[in-house]
């Protein structure tokens, strides 16, 4: 029982110490070679699908809240290949709400967007996925510490409190932690399926 627990363990170090796939590195050298009209006409599209995303919650209550967390791909993927036109797009997407949805103009630069050009960002200078996520993880809990604690926003409804709590603290890193993984994992897939398309 003891071998099968340290070598589950051992297995756990592997996967989260272990350097992501260098096909991103090959996205961004790729990106880097488009003319810059088409780097531009990405850029607008992807800050088009996020702002889209962004306001379905406000379109259509109920299955739209489903939707725009998928807001954080578009920032996330237009990071990946460049960390300027990366914030290009989430400055983009932030004047695109002004006239779709102003409502989410203050979850979207602490949220989504942060998340995904958090990511982004982290993609071109870190290796190791652990660190990547964490990077992730530490922003978007900043941003959402930020429209508790700063701008007095509840953005966790009833369940997060405008007065500081360690509780309240320790449920946000857990839940910025694994949020953070799954899009992390959500970008390496992603840009294994885009792959055939990129590189043509």
């Amino acid at each position: 029982m003891m071998v099968m627990t340290v070598s589950f363990i051992g297995g756990e170090k592997v996967y989260f110490f272990k350097t992501i796939s260098e096909e991103v590195r090959l996205f961004q050298k790729t990106f880097h070679n488009f003319k810059y009209m088409k780097k531009l006409i990405l850029v607008s599209f992807l800050a088009c699908l996020a702002a889209i995303f962004q306001s379905a919650g406000g379109f259509f209550p109920g299955i739209g809240y489903l939707i725009s967390p998928l807001a954080t791909a578009p920032i996330l993927l237009c990071s990946m290949f460049s960390i300027p036109f990366g914030f290009m797009s989430y400055l983009l997407t932030i004047m695109l709400l002004v006239i779709l949805q102003p409502t989410e103009l203050i979850i979207f630069p602490f949220t989504t967007g942060l998340l995904g050009l958090g990511i982004g960002a982290s993609l071109h200078f870190l290796r190791k996925r652990i660190t990547i996520i964490a990077s992730g993880s530490v922003l978007l809990m900043v941003g959402i510490m930020s429209l508790l604690y700063v701008f007095r926003y509840p953005v966790l409804g009833p369940v997060g409190s405008d007065s500081f709590s360690l509780l309240t603290t320790g449920g946000i890193f857990l839940f910025t932690f694994l949020y953070s993984w799954l899009w992390v994992e959500a970008a390496l897939n992603i840009s294994k399926r885009i792959k055939p398309i990129i590189l043509k």
